[in-house]
């Protein structure tokens, strides 16, 4: 099974993003935690953690609480 991450606009619908996948969740959770600046500033809004296909968690606002 790998990770991925799907990226996605603020209305849920899908935008283009790096298409990297990981054999662990924490390698995943670890790339996200340098690029997701990068992503946001690239057009990306929210971000859903996939296994294979099935939803892992999300969809995550890049944008901080507040």
């Amino acid at each position: 099974m790998e990770f991925r991450w799907h990226y996605q606009d603020a209305h849920g619908r899908e935008v283009a993003g790096p298409d990297v996948t990981f054999a662990e969740q924490t390698e995943a959770e670890d790339w996200f935690s340098d690029q997701w600046r990068d992503l946001l500033e690239a057009g990306v809004e929210q971000v859903t953690l996939l296994r294979s296909e099935i939803e892992v968690y999300g969809p995550m606002s890049l944008h901080p609480a507040g």
